[in-house]
């Protein structure tokens, strides 16, 4: 577990779990929390969690590589699933409170707000937490996420990515749902290129 930020009273740890190497984040605020992805072994999620009242498992995306671990967790701390409803039919599972563009999340004293971010895939969502930016597979260092599959849409990606999270300060910090942590203002001088390469 990684400590990746821990200031004001605001606190962000990182696991990397299940055989993608899939990035769990915890956000905790005043003995409240909430996980984002509950991707893979629920025992260290748990762990992680233990002394926080978590109030919900928000999750980025419906692929099976980032919910393999909800209703372990969400059964064992009896909170929600939460998941934009147009990947539910990916995810095979349907949300117990669906996640809508714009919503605010409380945690503790702060508040995490949702944004509709598809492409990846139809329900991606980001979360944005001041200046910190939970973006699942949208986007990476390096570039945006896949979108090979039947119902994700490059274009549409790149249109989530310049008027939805671009749109926010430089200095904000992205966490990926894999990999290493990026910023905006790196990432930021890429868009045309990755525009031109077509992935």
């Amino acid at each position: 577990m990684d400590t990746l930020f821990d200031a004001g009273n605001l606190r962000i740890v990182r696991l990397v779990v299940g055989p993608l190497d899939n990035n769990v984040y915890i956000i905790s605020s005043a003995g409240k929390a909430v996980v984002v992805d509950a991707a893979a072994e629920p025992d260290l999620i748990l762990a992680a969690v233990a002394g926080s009242e978590v109030n919900a498992v928000l999750t980025t995306h419906g692929h099976h590589d980032h919910i393999g671990a909800v209703e372990a967790v969400t059964g064992e701390l009896g909170v929600p699933f939460r998941l934009h409803p147009a990947d539910a039919a990916i995810a095979g599972l349907e949300p117990d409170e669906p996640l809508e563009d714009g919503e605010r999340i409380a945690v503790g004293e702060h508040a995490v707000t949702v944004i509709h971010t598809p492409g990846h895939t139809p329900g991606s969502v980001s979360f944005l937490l001041d200046r910190h930016l939970f973006t699942g597979d949208t986007l990476f260092p390096g570039g945006p996420g896949a979108t090979r599959f039947p119902y994700s849409s490059f274009d549409l990606i790149m249109e989530s990515l310049t008027e939805s999270l671009f749109v926010h300060d430089d200095a904000t910090v992205v966490y990926p749902g894999h990999g290493a942590t990026t910023t905006l203002k790196a990432e930021r001088p890429h868009l045309d290129e990755w525009r031109a390469r077509g992935w």
